[in-house]
């Protein structure tokens, strides 16, 4: 009896999947209480919203056509696509719970889960310095404690050393099992594609596929309503934030490149090993 009528997505989520485990349901219900805490949030929670419209039009989240080899959904971030002029990290954050919940209706894709790979290449350190831990600790009280959806894996790529840096920030809030699940491939994709097979990535992660079209999944959610040009208010939602005390010097800042040829394997050596440490994990 804690469901309201309102709750679309709890509600078909019930309907269709066969809870074979607890921690299914618990999760379902974790989202629930997370939803009533954050109610702002989620005005307006559609895809013709102005902020999240603007964000999945521009990427946030994509997916990718084919699944991996365990059949899990292989979404994709290119962080350095943020406007921040037009849209907020909550509006990013919205338009990847929205879609995760679009997503999750499909029976496959809620016994495999998701993979997620996000791509650093060019992420400016402006651009990192909004990563609040309220904004953080929101995404990740949202993503790892509540969502009910599997997340098999993220990957990292293309990472300038801020985002290291960044770890110290959100080390407090990760479960043991969810550090773990954080691959940090640096510029070696190589080493990436040991684990997503390069016949189904795009060219941007050295796969054998054509550049990623960022509007694929946006005009999926939106149809008809993409082409429409509406003005987008980056004030739509504005999570309460601390400024990171310590702010790193812009001074040694290093952006990688991707220096891999499409569908090359090899073994990796310890040094690229070390570079693939676990960092977080969302399940």
């Amino acid at each position: 009896g804690f469901l309201r009528t309102d709750d679309a997505f709890i509600l078909r989520f019930l309907r269709a999947r066969k809870f074979q485990h607890f921690e299914a349901f618990r999760l379902l219900a974790q989202y629930f209480e997370y939803r009533q805490q954050n109610l702002d949030m989620f005005k307006s929670f559609k895809a013709t919203d102005p902020g999240i419209k603007q964000a999945l039009k521009d990427g946030f989240p994509g997916g990718l056509a084919n699944l991996d080899h365990y059949g899990r959904k292989i979404l994709v971030l290119f962080a350095a696509n943020w406007d921040q002029s037009r849209y907020t990290l909550v509006d990013i954050l919205r338009a990847i719970l929205l879609s995760l919940e679009a997503m999750i209706e499909d029976p496959e894709l809620q016994v495999n889960g998701f993979v997620l790979i996000i791509d650093w290449s060019n992420f400016t350190f402006k651009q990192a310095s909004k990563l609040t831990p309220s904004m953080l600790r929101l995404a990740i009280e949202g993503l790892q404690d509540s969502f009910p959806a599997r997340f098999g894996g993220i990957h990292f790529v293309n990472q300038p050393w801020y985002i290291h840096a960044l770890y110290t920030v959100i080390r407090p809030f990760l479960k043991e099992k969810t550090r773990k699940r954080i691959f940090l491939h640096g510029n070696n994709l190589n080493s990436l594609h040991q684990l997503i097979h390069p016949e189904i990535l795009p060219s941007e992660f050295g796969g054998m596929l054509p550049p990623y079209d960022m509007g694929t999944w946006a005009r999926t959610l939106l149809d008809h309503e993409y082409d429409d040009d509406s003005e987008c208010n980056a004030d739509s939602y504005n999570a309460p934030a601390k400024d990171i005390e310590k702010e790193l010097s812009p001074k040694s800042m290093k952006r990688s490149q991707s220096v891999v040829d499409p569908g090359v394997l090899k073994r990796m050596d310890k040094n690229e090993e070390e570079n693939m440490q676990p960092l977080l994990s969302l399940d």
